[in-house]
């Protein structure tokens, strides 16, 4: 079968679809939105043939997980788990200034790339198995997060529970620019930093603790940390009360970002190590959050090795490479099985307001998603 002859006969219906997903706005912190946009997502996969089930949140937008085929798990039956997210990191109304249209190759929209083309390709391929009648030798098995761009502990345990019950796990993010996949990700560890002083009369700062100053010292001391392989970004930073006062607190946000999980050890420990400088001031870290890299491994090397050959039938030359951003894939990765990420269609402008995808790259991609999951 010529699944790129299939979907290129089939992209208006995709077109169609990505723009049902696109104008059904969903930022991740708002649940009735996500919640919509996820709920027409699982009704796409439910109209191809997939079991359906939900996970409900109360503060989050609610999780799915669609099976395909229906029917019970055979004992033994090996899986395949897709990875995709449909919340964005834009705001409701954004579609007023930033609408969906098609532009030659070129498809526009908030989301369209980060990354509802992926749910698309999706939908896309399992409708294709099932109207074809195609039997795969397993499951396919995908999660659709509702928090991926915030990052959420439900999301992060149901991923690493159904990854751990795959044989290989692939991403539908978007490729890398040429279509290479994404083989390693950086880790991020996001850290508040918080230091506690004694407030005075500025005319008199002696008998105060200047919080700011002491913040200052350790932040220097962590900025020594950044090398080629460890970044540290001082996102956000705060403290005091008024220029004429010894600030006596003051604290900062930090993301951290390193390749390798001895390096994100590393970083935990010199946190643990930092002493208050100044007598009487006290000094307290917090990790906000934390995604684990994606280190290329054993498993997933051989997984690529499988998915080139068969992209080589399409004669598609699948390159691999690596990017800064983390994702659900890193955290599929961390825990052993086989991954691929950036199997998404190429484009430009994620999180910026020239995000688009291309038409042709969305076409070709979904052909390779479809003969992967129908002979890995």
């Amino acid at each position: 079968m010529d699944f790129q002859h299939y979907f290129k006969a089939r992209r208006g219906e995709m077109i169609q679809l990505l723009k049902k997903l696109v104008d059904l706005e969903s930022p991740s912190n708002d649940k009735k939105a996500v919640d919509a946009c996820t709920a027409f997502a699982a009704k796409g996969f439910r109209n191809v043939g997939a079991k359906v089930t939900r996970f409900p949140q109360q503060e989050i937008g609610d999780l799915y997980l669609a099976e395909y085929p229906a029917k019970p798990l055979k004992a033994h039956q090996e899986q395949i788990l897709l990875l995709t997210h449909l919340d964005t990191v834009w705001a409701v109304g954004k579609i007023k200034t930033m609408p969906f249209y098609v532009s030659g190759d070129k498809v526009f929209g908030p989301g369209v790339l980060d990354m509802k083309g992926g749910a698309v390709m999706a939908i896309s391929a399992l409708k294709a198995l099932n109207e074809l009648n195609i039997k795969t030798n397993h499951r396919i098995a995908i999660f659709m997060n509702s928090a991926e761009e915030i990052q959420s502990e439900a999301s992060v345990k149901l991923i690493k529970k159904f990854a751990r019950k795959s044989n290989h796990v692939l991403c539908l993010e978007p490729a890398l620019p040429g279509g290479a996949l994404k083989v390693q990700r950086k880790g991020r560890l996001v850290v508040r930093l918080e230091c506690r002083g004694k407030a005075a009369h500025a005319g008199n700062p002696e008998k105060g603790i200047n919080a700011i100053d002491e913040l200052i010292t350790h932040l220097q001391r962590l900025k020594k940390l950044t090398t080629r392989q460890i970044t540290m970004n001082i996102g956000l930073i705060g403290g005091g009360e008024k220029a004429n006062i010894v600030a006596d607190q003051a604290w900062a946000v930090l993301d951290f970002r390193f390749w390798k999980g001895s390096e994100k050890e590393y970083i935990i420990e010199t946190l643990k190590r930092l002493k208050p400088k100044k007598s009487g001031a006290r000094l307290r870290y917090v990790i906000e959050s934390l995604t684990p890299p994606m280190e290329r491994t054993e498993a997933s090397s051989a997984l690529l090795a499988k998915a080139r050959i068969i992209a080589a039938s399409l004669k598609m030359d699948l390159k691999a490479g690596k990017t800064g951003g983390g994702s659900d894939a890193s955290i599929a990765s961390s825990i052993g099985t086989g991954t691929l990420d950036g199997l998404g269609p190429e484009g430009e402008g994620i999180h910026a307001e020239n995000e688009h995808l291309l038409l042709s790259s969305l076409v070709k991609r979904t052909a390779l998603l479809t003969e992967l999951l129908r002979q890995l």
